[in-house]
Formats: structure tokens, sequence, C-alpha cells
């Protein structure tokens, strides 16, 4: 069965999945085993591994282990073409739609295509949108891009409707890793109510009732990072 076909059944049976991101760099070397052991003993459905930066050349070498420890499906989230690894079989293809910086709108996507080809990746094409959560976040350093305002439902409802004419199957809003915010669930209800491709959230979540509530709004995918790197979720 295709990762994504897993997703969406486990989005049906218990009204949207919980999704783990490990960002697999060095920083989180000494705490992944703890990270890992939290996943497993949570209601995790799916593990999400990539980050906006990895500062050393060990990316491949962390997948390959964060494999090793957990049963669960894991999906790529990558944040660059260079996080391409052959110990994953399915992605989200990413468009950073929020943005216009060519670099995250096409660049990326066509340096990593060859490779993505040659392992025989699957692809889950994903119109991604940056939120201002508050404060600056990596994804918006990183990206060189302005996350859109929530106070503005019609513009981020134009990027979501964009994304799914374009014929993405995913579109994911982020307020970024660390953010004070999470999706503003008056926002979540407009848009949801207006596309009809599945929601995923992130960014700003520290507990699984946060989690429910943004489903009830219309995420079928929630996404917590940070806070399981923090050791702040709580499975309430």
């Amino acid at each position: 069965m295709m990762t994504f076909n897993f997703l969406d059944n486990a989005s049906k049976d218990k009204g949207f999945s919980l999704i783990a991101l490990i960002d697999p760099d060095k920083k989180n070397d000494s705490k992944l085993d703890k990270i890992l052991s939290k996943i497993q003993k949570s209601r995790f459905n799916v593990i999400f591994i990539g980050g906006s930066k990895i500062a050393d050349n060990h990316f491949s070498k962390r997948v390959k282990y964060i494999k090793s420890k957990t049963n669960l499906p894991i999906i790529l989230f990558p944040g660059s073409s260079n996080q391409i690894s052959e110990h994953i079989s399915t992605m989200l293809y990413l468009n950073l739609i929020s943005g216009r910086n060519p670099k995250y709108l096409i660049e990326e996507q066509v340096k990593g295509a060859i490779k993505i080809n040659q392992l025989s990746i699957k692809t889950i094409p994903t119109a991604y949108i940056l939120l201002n959560g508050g404060g600056a976040t990596s994804v918006e350093l990183v990206s060189n891009t302005k996350p859109l305002s929530m106070l503005d439902k019609e513009n981020v409802l134009s990027h979501a409707l964009a994304g799914q004419f374009m014929g993405n199957d995913l579109v994911y809003f982020d307020c970024g890793s660390g953010s004070s915010n999470s999706m503003n669930l008056d926002l979540l209800k407009h848009i949801s109510s207006n596309i009809e491709i599945p929601i995923i959230v992130g960014g700003g979540i520290d507990s699984y009732s946060k989690a429910i509530e943004l489903s009830n709004c219309g995420a079928s995918y929630v996404v917590i990072g940070n806070a399981l790197e923090n050791e702040e979720y709580v499975e309430d």
C-alpha cells in the first residue's frame, strides 16, 4: 500500500492523522532516541523527516537510523534537493507558493528531479504555504520569503486555490518551527470549506487536544515537530 493511501485511510478512520516531524540535524543527535521513544508511545501515525537546513553531511545516515527504530511510515519533507535519500521511498514534492523566490518555486525541484527518478521515489505534489505565526522562523530565513498574514483570509484562500488548480494533491499550511501561534481556526474553517484537496497544518502545535481542534476545523493531517524536540508535547 502506498504511503499516501495509508495517510488517507488513517485520516478517514480517526478523523485526522497525527504526524511527527523529525529534523535530522546534528543538533538533535543527543536527543534522537528520546524523540523516537516519545513518538512510539504516542498516537502518531506517520513520521515526516526533513529540516530547513542540515549542518553536516550525515542526513542520509540519520534517516537510516530513524527507519531502523520505527515501523511507522516515513515520508520525506525536504528543505532542499540535498535532502533526497535512497532510504526513503515517498516524499512530499513541495512548491513554496506563498513566496516568490524562484529557488523554491522551481529551481530546487529541477535540481532533485533526476535523482528522485533514479531512486523511484514516489512523490506527493504539495502546495506549501508559510503563514505568519509570530516572529521569524527558520523556513522564512532560509527561503528568503515572507509568510502570509492570517488576517487576510481571501489572500490565503487564493493561494490555496492556486495550489489546488495547479494539480497538487495536498496543501500544507505551516506557521514554521518554533512559532508562537498555530494556524487560526477561523481561517482554517474558511479554507477547508472552499477547497477540495486535503489540508496539512503544522507549526506552533504542542498538544493532542490542539491537534483535535485543528482537525475539527478541517485539517486532515496535523504535524508536531518542535514540541517533540523540546519535550513540550502533551498527549492530553
